[in-house]
């Protein structure tokens, strides 16, 4: 399965919906990314990959393994939810946003993106849209090994089987490189690079008939160099700044399928700490955690010639927040937070040509007030292979531990009194689907309240008033005419501002380009695999994160990729890439560098594939 712009009846969608659901009968805007594709462009992050999806705006702190954010139609990076395999991802000991940085693409064989809120089903961080990455079912056994620019090295492998009740998937990446001097200044210095452990792993039984149990889970591991500030002056310079991260989750589940009901209930606990060093001596370090436990239910009914799918859900969760700081003890903190939620979902099929989907979810914290959200939309199919939808959905975010209790005293004390931030917003899409040719075209709309943003003396967080305001369009086309070629291109369009701390206060949000789009292809003819994709990215402005804190507006610029590999036999292929084929200058961040052009070759093994 290769990126599709429009998902087809024959694929299934997982995140879209509180169920499984057909990939044809889902209004919410959505792109699959596939084995073929992930394996014939050959990206070691899975963040590339993200480029290729719409309105999605990535953002690296320099060099690859650098602190990554991803920012899904104008939204904030901890807007966006990440599920790994089933369990909600994103790291409560750093400002609840997900660790792309650390998702090594050895580990997948599927990237779900649904955009828009989806709050109703998921709860907090669902603003923006969400992400879900997973292994695949494909038995058999595979490796890789690369090597290249920058001293990049690259070895991982997975592996998947299923013997009589008992199904097995795990997978296991290594990466590492020395990197460039992220610093961007004049001269040279020092090389700040990066390494990565990652492991994924996933066993189900079916212990009788209808029933499943199963036990899943995920462990990253990371370090990455990086250049800060000079402690005299706090201007940015050429230090030896490192971050260690760890970052391991699990999750055990059970199901019980009886005709048209079925029930499932599942635990999870996920556990994080970031460690930051100044050449090898600690400066502080975070710990977080987050357990879950839920239960759902989901029973098929009819009333006349309409389908319906009712679900129903209670989920319970915890969050909790640790800082150390050696050089100054006042500035150690924990924190705790707890959240119980109850969703509801009712999916119909009135008929062949009319969908609809209405889902309603109640939040309760024990630290800010309760919130309700809702999503509605409808799917119109007046001939085969036209489709028009329409919905409205609505968002919340909580304030982070840091937004709340801050992270130094006399430097970013935190507002406890935060309220979650609130989106409510619509969308409207026409799709087609015939034979090799797929295309979408969708337009938005989103209002957020309650936006947290810094102080006037930037010492501290408030909730704006008034409403900051995102819009756009994206154009998505596919066309697959046969196994030599998969071709998508893709185009959005984004008007977005942030209301700063009056509400008469506007401005354009930071980190956000206008105008993006890609195109990228992959095929397979005889022994030849191949892949290329080339993502722009339009001029955007921001904010340099040192004094005198100025304004700049950054570039646009093109990032090129390719791969060519060539089966050897039915078990090996040797391969080469490019990475930014045409060596683009830029920054997504005003003085963070990025990585020049550069070239790998490696081995890849399949068995049983």
């Amino acid at each position: 399965m290769s990126e599709l712009a429009v998902v087809p009846s024959t694929e299934i969608v997982v995140t879209a919906s509180r169920a499984l659901e057909d990939g044809g009968q889902t209004p919410a805007s959505v792109t699959l990314i596939g084995t073929e594709r992930i394996e014939r462009l050959g990206e070691p992050l899975a963040v590339s990959f993200l480029r290729q999806v719409p309105s999605l705006a990535i953002s690296t702190s320099g060099a690859a393994g650098s602190v990554t954010e991803v920012r899904i139609r104008g939204a904030e990076a901890n807007h966006t939810l990440l599920f790994i395999d089933g369990i909600r991802a994103n790291d409560p000991a750093a400002g609840n946003v997900p660790r792309f940085e650390l998702l090594n693409s050895d580990l997948l064989s599927r990237i779900e993106v649904v955009r828009g809120p989806q709050s109703a089903l998921w709860g907090p961080e669902a603003i923006g849209g969400v992400v879900a990455v997973s292994g695949g079912d494909a038995e058999g056994s595979r490796a890789v090994a690369e090597a290249g620019s920058f001293g990049f090295a690259r070895l991982g492998g997975g592996t998947a089987f299923k013997a009589d009740s008992l199904t097995v998937d795990a997978a296991a990446g290594l990466q590492r490189a020395r990197g460039i001097n992220a610093f961007d200044s004049p001269g040279g210095g020092e090389r700040d690079g990066y390494r990565n452990l990652s492991t994924r792993g996933r066993l189900s039984w079916a212990a009788a008939k209808g029933v499943e149990l199963g036990v899943s889970g995920f462990a990253s591991t990371g370090r990455s160099e990086f250049d800060g500030y000079d402690p005299l002056s706090f201007q940015r310079a050429d230090t030896l700044d490192s971050s260690r991260n760890r970052l391991a989750a699990g999750r055990l589940w059970g199901s019980l399928t009886r005709q048209d009901l079925s029930l499932s209930a599942w635990a999870s606990k996920l556990g994080s700490r970031n460690r930051n060093l100044l050449d090898e001596v600690l400066v502080n370090v975070t710990h977080g955690g987050r357990t879950n436990a839920g239960l759902q239910g989901e029973v098929e009914l009819r009333t006349g010639k309409a389908e319906h799918q009712l679900i129903a859900a209670a989920e319970a969760t915890r969050e909790t927040f640790r800082s150390r700081n050696p050089a100054d003890p006042f500035a150690d903190q924990e924190q705790n937070r707890r959240q119980n939620a109850l969703v509801g979902e009712v999916r119909s099929r009135w008929a062949e040509w009319l969908a609809t989907d209405v889902a309603v979810r109640r939040d309760m914290f024990n630290r800010f007030q309760d919130r309700t959200t809702l999503r509605a939309s409808a799917l119109v199919e007046p001939v085969g292979g036209v489709q028009l939808s329409a919905g409205y959905s609505e968002g919340i975010a909580q304030p982070s531990f840091f937004d709340l209790f801050g992270y130094y005293p006399g430097f970013f004390v935190g507002n406890p009194n935060l309220k979650p931030e609130r989106s409510r917003g619509w969308e409207v899409s026409a799709r087609l689907d015939r034979g090799a040719f797929r295309g979408a075209l969708t337009a938005y709309r989103q209002r957020l309240t309650d936006e947290i943003v810094s102080t006037a003396d930037f010492g501290s967080t408030e909730n704006a008033d008034g409403r900051s305001k995102r819009r756009g369009v994206e154009a998505e086309l596919g066309w697959s005419p046969s196994e030599r070629l998969n071709l998508t291109a893709t185009y959005a369009l984004l008007d977005a501002e942030e209301r700063l701390r009056s509400a008469d206060q506007s401005a354009r949000e930071l980190r956000r380009p206008r105008h993006s789009g890609s195109v990228a292809a992959d095929g397979r003819a005889g022994r030849l695999t191949y892949g290329a994709s080339l993502a722009f990215v339009g001029k955007h402005r921001d904010r340099r994160d040192s004094l005198p804190y100025e304004l700049v507006d950054l570039d646009s610029y093109w990032l090129a990729g390719a791969r060519l590999g060539w089966r050897l036999d039915e078990r090996l292929e040797l391969f080469g890439r490019l990475a930014n084929a045409f060596d683009a200058d830029y920054q997504d961040l005003v003085g963070y560098r990025t990585e020049g052009r550069s070239a790998y070759a490696g081995l890849r093994v399949a068995l049983g594939r």
